[in-house]
């Protein structure tokens, strides 16, 4: 489950640097065919309500069990 968390995760960034981009005109869909950017899109956007709905539950430190690293502590 954490593979996908990280699949999604890494989804909804691209997303968002999208739109950042899309103010510049530069927005990747502008360099895909019209039925590949509907369908990244569409990923994008599937991947964006995972996260929102399942991001809690998946993520130890939002449910406030990560414990702050200190110097001591291996990573």
């Amino acid at each position: 489950m954490k593979g996908l968390h990280v699949v999604v995760w890494i989804l909804v960034v691209v997303g968002a640097l999208n739109w950042g981009l899309e103010v510049l005109g530069w927005g990747m869909g502008n360099y895909m065919p019209a039925g590949l950017a509907t369908a990244v899109y569409a990923l994008i956007g599937i991947s964006a309500l995972a996260e929102l709905f399942t991001h809690g539950k998946n993520c130890k430190c939002c449910e406030g069990m990560c414990a702050p690293k200190t110097p001591n502590q291996p990573m």
